[in-house]
């Protein structure tokens, strides 16, 4: 990956997606082979990384669950503060800092989650299926608000999916997987109008890029059943 890239990893449940993304993180050790992260090390504050759970701590408000991780680098003061509320606002929550978790939408945690990973202002952004529990209408709303941050402070973004449509709506590059083994089948840029904007979904170039991915992961599970 290059450095600012945004690419999707899609490919069927169990190729590996979640695992390679721990694997980036530091998180799991590959039995074989490297990772290499070009961003000095992997200490906390280079990556940031969202789960498709928002893992909020529920007896916390939203501006302490955006602060944990400088709680856990023993590093709260007014900067600290300062950068909570810039990124409570950058994902449209401002006003809700005293919220907890259960007096929030699906959407909202969510929001808070990519706050929380942001706060740092990670070189990495990782994303394991942030949206595949939301509606479709907050989906394309979280994926709008996803887009704004990404071209705001480009972060290089490693983002897992099993949607097409998604994929190609978000990305520059898509990595499409196969398993039996877990391994990258097909890489394919993504050449559609930046910044992206929602109307892009309707243009004949959308759909071209759609069909192509879809194929392309077709071919890959089928060549997983044989």
């Amino acid at each position: 990956m290059r450095r600012g890239e945004f690419v999707s990893l899609l490919g069927p449940s169990g190729c590996g997606k979640s695992t390679l993304l721990r694997i980036v993180a530091g998180l799991a050790e590959p039995s074989s082979g490297t990772c290499r992260v070009a961003l000095g090390d992997r200490r906390a504050g280079h990556i940031g990384f969202v789960f498709q759970d928002p893992t909020l701590m529920p007896w916390s408000n939203v501006a302490n669950n955006v602060l944990l991780p400088f709680r856990i680098a023993h590093r709260v003061d007014i900067a600290a503060r300062a950068r909570v509320a810039a990124a409570i606002e950058a994902v449209g929550l401002g006003g809700f800092e005293r919220a907890y978790p259960h007096q929030l939408s699906g959407g909202m945690r969510m929001r808070v989650s990519i706050a929380r990973a942001l706060v740092t202002d990670p070189d990495l952004l990782l994303l394991d299926e942030p949206f595949a529990a939301l509606d479709e209408i907050t989906r394309l709303a979280l994926n709008d608000d996803l887009l704004r941050l990404w071209e705001r402070h480009r972060p290089t973004i490693l983002f897992v999916t099993h949607s097409v449509f998604e994929s190609v709506y978000l990305s520059t590059r898509i990595a499409v997987m196969a398993r039996r083994p877990g391994r990258i089948v097909a890489d394919l840029s993504v050449d559609l109008p930046q910044p992206r904007q929602r109307a892009v979904r309707m243009a004949p170039g959308y759909a071209a890029m759609c069909e192509t991915v879809s194929a392309a992961l077709t071919t890959a599970m089928s060549g997983e059943a044989a």
